[in-house]
């Protein structure tokens, strides 16, 4: 990692859970971090944390509501004033709703594929766009998807795997936008299974013995898993492009 120590990288969804996870490791790595959620109290605690600690890169937390375009755009002007560049973007920010397509809520929908696909395409699109701006050349994004963009689970939110299909297709299409400008930023995704952090609790709010059954089925991913998974893709040399990882806890059967 020694070649990202002092470099900036871009956390979305950085109060809690894999994000929260990413911020810690980067800021130890040495890396400039800046974790952006709406809850920036709990980034802030993180960034505390790590400087008390005494991690050789910082944390820099941002209130952002992802659903805003215009949030998302003010955040990058204050990356542009605060740090001038721009080299790792991981769009880690997900949700779902506990809405099905023949009963579900059409703002539970909305709200999925503005935080899952929207939000993603925009601070996509202006990560590159800074990275060109400022000259970066080694580049890096990585998308945090999900094994639901892979394969259709049984009973779920299908809307929100929906979304996850979506966000493997941007990837690629990415990926091949990028090439066409003989770009060297280059683009990646990790795909989790069940990963044992707040997720299944928000989209279960009103149901938490069905979000707490879900985790105690099987031995379940931790945010440490993907950590790691996202240091190995940084860690590769710069003529190797990771595509995309799958991984899955051992028990998970789909």
């Amino acid at each position: 990692m020694e070649r990202w120590q002092g470099r900036v990288a871009l956390v979305t969804g950085a109060s809690a859970g894999i994000g929260a996870a990413l911020c810690r490791e980067l800021a130890r790595q040495g890396m400039k971090v800046v974790g952006c959620a709406r809850n920036v109290q709990n980034i802030q605690h993180i960034a505390n944390e790590e400087a008390e600690r005494g991690s050789p890169g910082l944390i820099h937390a941002i209130k952002c509501d992802l659903t805003m375009e215009s949030d998302i755009l003010s955040m990058f002007d204050e990356i542009r004033r605060s740090f001038k560049r721009l080299d790792v973007c991981i769009n880690n920010a997900g949700l779902s709703h506990d809405a099905s397509l023949l009963t579900g809520n059409p703002k539970e929908w909305k709200n999925m594929i503005d935080v899952n696909v929207l939000a993603l395409s925009i601070c996509t699109r202006e990560a590159v766009k800074l990275m060109k701006e400022t000259g970066v050349e080694e580049g890096q994004i990585i998308h945090i998807s999900s094994m639901s963009g892979h394969r259709i689970p049984e009973m779920t939110s299908f809307m929100y795997v929906g979304t996850k299909f979506m966000v493997n297709a941007l990837t690629e299409g990415l990926r091949r936008e990028l090439k066409a400008e003989n770009s060297r930023i280059r683009i990646a995704s990790i795909s989790p299974g069940l990963v044992e952090t707040e997720f299944e609790y928000r989209c279960f709010k009103d149901d938490l013995d069905t979000a707490r059954s879900i985790y105690e089925s099987i031995k379940c991913l931790e945010p440490e898993d993907i950590v790691q998974t996202a240091l190995y893709i940084l860690k590769t040399p710069q003529r190797v492009e990771v595509h995309d990882v799958l991984l899955r806890p051992l028990e998970q059967k789909v």
